[in-house]
């Protein structure tokens, strides 16, 4: 039996397994407290959100699942505070500004020191997507936005609470600028007590083993993650690997924005290089670099090992590279609301590269956007009053494989564990009935030897006097890419119809009328091989299901 031997501690292997999988269970009902607790349809009904724990120094030790394009920000989250700020006993910080450590100013961080005694072990990180947090829109996120002032109130690493106490100052400060207070300190509160519970999960483990067998543990875990994804790294093709897109437009000019990534795998790194990418753009589709590099996490993780329980060690050979002032790194004032349109990219332009490369593990293109709408106004049905916000990422289809379909209906890579909220919840607590939700067959498939999936068509009917919609889509001109000579899907768009008739991909802020309906319409995935090699029982059966028409089946080879 191998022992390791650290700050004068010998751990036997069982017990640092078992303090490695204690320090995932409190991560995980750190996530599944919050999402018990929260007040907002979006983390409770769709799970926006994300938890983890770091050593004191910010490196990633447990995390639990939760959206992807969170998870990979979390640490870099925790660092940005600890270079910044003294952290002590007792002390809560609040952080959403995005340049360093987040994504955009609606996804707020949480984070909080586990000491023991009177050193630090750990630091709890929770980022939820509060509904609204001011700014020029309802809902906050816009994509008419030009600059961070525009969207919402800044918490650059805030201390909200001391001596486990929330600083009530801060509280009114918040309430003041927000137009859902109760479902915005109601899902501040279920951060924090979520935050405790995982607080007091660790303490208990700490007195079970002892704070230096489970420093050691961490440590041993850390350095094995590492391990492994460089075994990992030895199985990938190696070599040095071009490409190049375009995202549809910034939301404020209709030009086509050029992005390029350059992908080099050796032995020891997997770099990602988005140099000769566009500068950041006027519109609010800027990622953060945070945000960026978990989007290439992502794509790291479903080519080596999706089922692997990632920590800092694993991440340490995936490097990227993206210049400052860049669209992947844009630097104060550039908005950054609708992040996600450029985020996703860092993440599809490797996973294009990747995926004729290791087809056994990658699909094709995939409709790729969050799709997100926000609804909201105040609800002057009889009986009501209130101010509302439902905040939605919308699912879509997925590429084919080289050797099946892709499926539907699922949510884009960067969203992850998020789900549709339900019908019945929408129409419960808000003047919204959801008249359809189909998979969008109208807008045709994706055509070659396996077909992507198909997006959604979901349609609200508004039932108050006057709401605000706004919406971001991309892949709407660039739609998802095929492979091994599969054809492209179809775009991701809105239709809107009533007192307003309009079609698009990008809004902010649309003024709606009681019977107006929103219909929100997502794309299909790539195809992957040529459509003329599609079997005919495959067609038949879509046939059958009424996924195409009779001219379509007809026609299929010849595309």
């Amino acid at each position: 039996m191998t022992e390791l031997r650290t700050a004068g501690t010998n751990v036997d292997p069982f017990t640092r397994e078992i303090i490695a999988n204690g320090l995932r269970a409190a991560a995980e009902e750190m996530f599944y407290a919050f999402g018990k607790a929260a007040r907002s349809p979006v983390i409770y009904e769709t799970l926006d959100y994300a938890s983890a724990i770091t050593t004191p120094e910010g490196e990633l030790v447990a995390q639990a699942n939760g959206v992807p394009g969170f998870l990979g920000v979390l640490d870099y989250a925790t660092r940005d505070l600890v270079s910044s700020r003294g952290v002590e006993k007792g002390d809560i910080f609040m952080a959403n500004v995005p340049y360093r450590g987040g994504t955009h100013l609606n996804d707020v961080t949480l984070i909080m020191p586990v000491f023991h005694e009177d050193e630090a072990l750990f630091m709890l990180v929770n980022k939820g997507h509060w509904s609204e947090v001011g700014g020029m829109r309802m809902g906050s996120w816009s994509p008419d936005a030009t600059e961070i002032y525009q969207e919402g109130t800044q918490f650059p690493n805030v201390r909200i609470g001391r001596d486990d106490r929330i600083d009530e100052e801060i509280v009114r400060i918040i309430e003041a600028n927000s137009r859902t207070p109760e479902m915005t300190l109601g899902d501040m509160e279920a951060q924090v007590a979520s935050m405790r519970v995982a607080r007091n999960r660790i303490l208990r483990l700490i007195d079970r083993y002892g704070s230096e067998a489970v420093r050691a543990s961490v440590e041993s875990s850390i350095l094995a993650g590492e391990m492994k994804a460089r075994e990992l790294l030895r199985a990938l093709p190696h070599g040095s690997f071009e490409i190049e897109d375009f995202i549809d437009d910034d939301g404020i000019n209709e030009e086509p924005i050029r992005v390029r990534a350059r992908l080099t795998v050796t032995d020891d790194e997997f770099l990602v290089d988005f140099t000769g990418s566009s500068r950041s753009v006027r519109g609010s589709i800027n990622s953060p670099y945070p945000a960026t590099v978990s989007s290439v996490r992502t794509v790291f993780v479903a080519a080596s090992d999706p089922h692997t329980e990632p920590n800092g060690g694993f991440f340490r050979p995936v490097k990227v590279v993206a210049p400052e002032g860049s669209i992947f790194n844009p630097v104060r004032p550039a908005p950054t609301s609708t992040y996600w349109e450029s985020m996703s990219y860092a993440g599809d332009l490797v996973w294009h590269i990747l995926a004729e490369l290791i087809p056994d593990k990658l699909s094709a293109g995939h409709f790729l956007t969050v799709g997100a709408t926000i609804v909201g106004g105040v609800d002057d049905r009889p009986g009501r009053g209130k101010p509302f916000a439902i905040v939605e990422p919308q699912p879509g289809g997925w590429g084919a494989s080289f050797d099946r379909d892709g499926e539907s209906a699922l949510v884009c890579s960067g969203d992850g564990e998020t789900y549709l909220a339900s019908a019945e919840v929408i129409e419960r607590t808000l003047p919204i009935r959801v008249e359809r939700l189909e998979l969008n067959t109208r807008d045709g498939p994706s055509f070659g030897k396996y077909r992507g999936g198909f997006g959604i068509v979901k349609d609200y009917r508004i039932l108050c006097s006057e709401a605000s919609f706004s919406a971001s889509f991309g892949r709407s001109r660039f739609t998802a890419w095929g492979a091994g000579g599969g054809g492209r899907g179809t775009p991701n768009y809105f239709v809107v119809s009533g007192s307003v008739n309009m079609r698009g991909r990008r809004i902010g802020g649309l003024t709606l009328r009681r019977g107006d309906v929103v219909s929100i319409r997502t794309g299909s995935g790539g195809a992957w091989g040529p459509a003329q090699e599609r079997p005919r029982p495959l067609i038949e059966r879509d046939l059958q299901w009424g996924y195409i028409d009779a001219e379509t089946a007809e026609k299929w080879g010849s595309h």
